[in-house]
């Protein structure tokens, strides 16, 4: 597809897709990447439709390192497992060093 034929989900899920391995980054880093910068809780949507589409949701966290979305994945700890199985640390649902593992695609991009 097109860039300018994709919806924003689809963006989301483009942008989220290039998130590297062992990096973490924010709903609200994607929304002011894809120029919609108070749009974080729609990237939250996307994520939470995001299964079945190949996209590394579990990557996705809020502004403060928080597992946010851990609900939408199955199992308790899916999410926390899959980061810590790419060396992120996670202690009481919140991302160790969070400045260092975190990827703003604004700057990388």
């Amino acid at each position: 597809m097109k860039p300018e034929t994709l919806n924003f989900f689809d963006k989301v899920y483009e942008v989220a897709k290039l998130i590297p391995y062992g990096r973490v980054t924010s709903y609200g880093a994607i929304a002011t990447y894809l120029g919609a910068a108070r749009s974080a809780r729609m990237v939250g949507y996307a994520m939470n439709g995001s299964t079945g589409k190949d996209v590394p949701a579990h990557r996705v966290v809020n502004r403060k390192g928080l597992l946010t979305g851990k609900h939408h994945f199955e199992g308790t700890n899916l999410m926390q497992q899959l980061l810590e199985n790419e060396g992120i640390e996670v202690v009481d649902n919140q991302i160790q060093n969070f400045d260092k593992v975190f990827w703003d695609p604004s700057k990388e991009l």
